[in-house]
């Protein structure tokens, strides 16, 4: 696989937030969202075999590992490297772009999908494969990057169609003000979670944290 970048922090997203975890960031992304924050994978990166990965992350203390990107699911090797972690008895954490179908990873214990549905500020909406929202299960997660009211109700809607079983995130665009997206979902009662980037809120967005 080609990788990134490899590093030990703290998960700032989601279900796992301010949890200890080793990071395997991948390189390459079929999406070019406005406000993507890893724009240094889209090309970058090393090849490393998947044996050569998993003694990397060996000297990190943590049984925590979160494949992200980029998009993982772009090369055809990262279920393997799942499946390889899964048995060497890691929990797995793997973010997705909402693009690639995660059928085939269905099922798999101690695998959290965390799927990211890109809204209309990205430009990158029209790609979201909406059919991987009944594959998520309740240990699974749901996020939506929200920048304005037409995001909002773009994720709003989405909520009302497919209603998933899993916890759901709505995380302010790096530098929006979160308080209106804080109070638009009191306003409306949605059953969701407000998320805030933890490790930026700590290190700022500097690379490797």
């Amino acid at each position: 696989l080609k990788i990134n970048e490899i590093f030990f922090s703290l998960q700032g997203e989601g279900l796992l937030v301010g949890t200890p975890c080793i990071f395997i960031r991948t390189s390459g992304c079929n999406l070019r969202c406005t406000y993507c924050d890893t724009r240094y994978a889209y090309e970058k990166g090393t090849e490393k075999t998947i044996q050569e990965i998993i003694e990397t992350i060996k000297r990190f203390p943590s049984s925590d590992v979160c494949v992200t990107g980029g998009e993982p699911l772009m090369q055809k090797d990262t279920p393997r490297l799942i499946d390889c972690l899964l048995k060497k008895d890691y929990r797995v954490c793997l973010e997705t772009n909402g693009s690639y179908s995660i059928q085939s990873l269905v099922g798999k214990k101690s695998l959290i999908l965390s799927l990211d549905i890109k809204c209309p500020s990205s430009c990158s909406d029209e790609q979201m494969n909406l059919h991987n929202i009944p594959f998520l299960s309740k240990k699974d997660q749901l996020k939506f990057i929200i920048k304005n009211k037409k995001d909002y109700q773009y994720a709003k809607d989405i909520l009302y169609e497919y209603a998933p079983v899993c916890p759901v995130f709505f995380q302010p665009v790096w530098g929006t003000n979160p308080k209106k997206i804080a109070l638009w979902i009191l306003q409306d009662g949605l059953h969701v979670r407000l998320s805030i980037q933890l490790h930026k809120l700590i290190w700022g967005t500097k690379k490797g944290v």
